[in-house]
């Protein structure tokens, strides 16, 4: 069981993820997080870099969908100058939602990729749902008081694969 809760992939951020490497894997499509994957959970807009990024992937023909457990408003404002679908309140790690943008996306599980920086919520509902996983650092350190709970849980289940040999990369 606690398998689920590993990544498939571990990196520092979006930006290590290339077209080209997920093109070898046979992925088509990127289902990610919002808050502290693409941005800081407090900051409002997509800054240059995750534009370029976003551009990066739709050159390759990469669809890109933000799923968020955020607010409509939240997601919409942030999603719609990116021109990017968008899905808010998904109640991750329940897998509703990624089955339901994978079939919009148009594309099989073994064709998408979720990422996210959350290991209970991103990570969990990606394994869950049959996807392959990349888990990237939180951008800052803070986050909201529900996602502090999430932290420490994680911290422990990290603690325990680490201790196990499971993971090898620090936090």
């Amino acid at each position: 069981m606690l398998k689920k809760f590993l990544p498939n992939e571990h990196v520092k951020s979006i930006f290590e993820i290339h077209p080209s490497a997920l093109k070898e894997k046979g992925i088509k499509g990127i289902i990610t997080d919002l808050d502290n994957t693409l941005v800081a959970w407090d900051v409002k807009d997509a800054t240059s870099e995750v534009i370029q990024w976003f551009q990066l992937m739709e050159e390759h023909d990469i669809k890109v969908t933000i799923i968020s457990n955020n607010n409509r408003e939240r997601v919409r404002v942030f999603s719609e100058p990116l021109d990017t679908p968008f899905v808010f309140s998904a109640r991750k790690p329940l897998t509703k939602a990624f089955k339901t943008t994978a079939k919009k996306m148009g594309l099989k599980k073994e064709e998408i990729v979720v990422i996210g920086d959350q290991i209970l919520t991103d990570i969990f509902g990606g394994n869950i749902a049959g996807f392959y996983t990349i888990l990237v650092v939180p951008i800052i350190q803070t986050d909201g008081r529900l996602t502090r709970i999430n932290r420490k849980i994680e911290r422990r289940i990290l603690a325990y694969m680490r201790k196990k040999g499971k993971i090898s990369w620090e936090e």
